[in-house]
């Protein structure tokens, strides 16, 4: 059988895997003690859906299989992850956010093989048409609930921005035979995981503000989607109070405490980690500020933007990152449905509760000269 079809056989069936595995996660399990008489109960204000090591597999097993040929940006393969990204929101029921239905183009240029970001589509169109590239974000919504007047303005004039890279580096120099870069920790995980909150916050019911889920493209080569959003964003960023960022997720750390546990980048720049901490959730201050790690993801655009943005991570150094060996067998599914599950606490928190602020001097300059220590030679990583 040509490889073609046998990756697209493989993509439908793991597609069919992700339905099934979200209808079941919608329901109570079978003996869970639910009462008898269930009109007594008192109606949960959020929904009791959470990530489960089986919903987090179904997706994640399709964002980092062969077929989507590691997800490179403005490739074949990207573009799939973007169409599978879609149809998830899609089937979530999030209103479409983008300038196309759910993708919102990104103009680039191909020069030596790698692409560039472009300011306009008027740049683009000057171009010769071998040159042309566009990649996609994939933008979702869940509006809030209004309750100001014209006079007030409604939390729900203010917006929350979760969100994850779904591109990671293509296919490239081979590795013990191996030439598919996957990225499943990076950043498929942060991908599966805005995909995961976005189904347990569309479920709770309206929140006071609007929150956005964006998977953006080009991280790896300049943040190019993000950048192209903060230009162009479905609403205007100075409405946005908060970014969270998922960014690999799928192991554990064990300076953030082992499974289950999370590390938020720029802890100590504003108060959205010490929000998460006093209400319980499983957040720790990042714990190698050497590597700089809150300037070396999406995040960063919107923090310049002036936008309290961090990412939440569970990244530990491994060696796979940014090899071809970052792949499916080496995540760890119950971890990640645990930190999957701290974020969906901590977005409901974003979305219900105070707006974070920045701290003094948290905020970053341009450039950002906020000093870090000293790195010792631990490794790379992030991003």
């Amino acid at each position: 059988m040509p490889t073609t079809m046998v990756r697209l056989l493989v993509l439908a069936a793991a597609t069919a895997t992700v339905a099934c595995a979200s209808a079941a996660g919608s329901h109570p399990a079978a003996g869970s003690g639910v009462a008898a008489d269930a009109s007594r109960a008192p109606t949960p204000r959020y929904s009791t859906d959470s990530a489960t090591p089986a919903s987090v597999r179904a997706l994640l097993s399709v964002l980092a299989d062969d077929s989507m040929e590691g997800r490179g940006t403005a490739t074949d393969g990207g573009d799939r992850a973007a169409k599978f990204i879609a149809e998830q929101m899609k089937r979530i029921g999030l209103e479409p956010g983008g300038d196309s239905g759910y993708f919102q183009r990104v103009p680039l240029v191909l020069r030596n093989k790698r692409a560039y970001a472009l300011k306009s589509f008027a740049e683009f169109d000057s171009l010769p048409p071998a040159q042309r590239r566009i990649a996609v974000n994939v933008v979702g919504i869940v509006r809030g609930a209004r309750t100001g007047s014209a006079q007030t303005p409604s939390p729900a004039d203010s917006v929350v921005l979760i969100d994850a890279h779904y591109d990671h580096l293509g296919i490239g120099r081979a590795v013990n035979g191996d030439s598919i870069y996957n990225g499943a920790d990076d950043d498929g995980s942060g991908t599966v995981a805005v995909l995961e909150v976005a189904r347990a916050i569309r479920r709770d019911g309206p929140h006071r503000r609007t929150i956005i889920f964006v998977a953006t493209t080009g991280e790896e080569i300049g943040l190019l989607g993000t950048n192209w959003y903060v230009a162009h964003p479905w609403a205007p960023i100075k409405m946005m109070v908060a970014n969270l960022e998922f960014e690999m997720i799928g192991r554990p750390d064990s300076l953030a405490g082992g499974a289950g546990r999370a590390w938020l980048t720029g802890y100590e720049r504003s108060t959205m980690g010490a929000t998460f901490h006093a209400a319980g959730l499983a957040v720790m201050p990042d714990a190698r500020p050497c590597q700089h790690f809150f300037t070396r993801s999406d995040n960063k655009a919107f923090a310049d933007a002036g936008v309290p943005a961090h990412t939440l991570s569970t990244f530990n150094l491994h060696t796979d990152y940014h090899r071809p060996s970052d792949e499916l067998s080496k995540v760890d599914f119950d971890h990640m449905a645990k930190v999957i599950n701290i974020g969906i606490h901590a977005i409901r928190m974003l979305a219900d509760g105070p707006a974070p602020v920045w701290l003094p001097g948290g905020r970053p300059k341009m450039p950002d000269t906020k000093p870090d220590t000293v790195c010792p030679r631990t490794g790379r990583g992030g991003g």
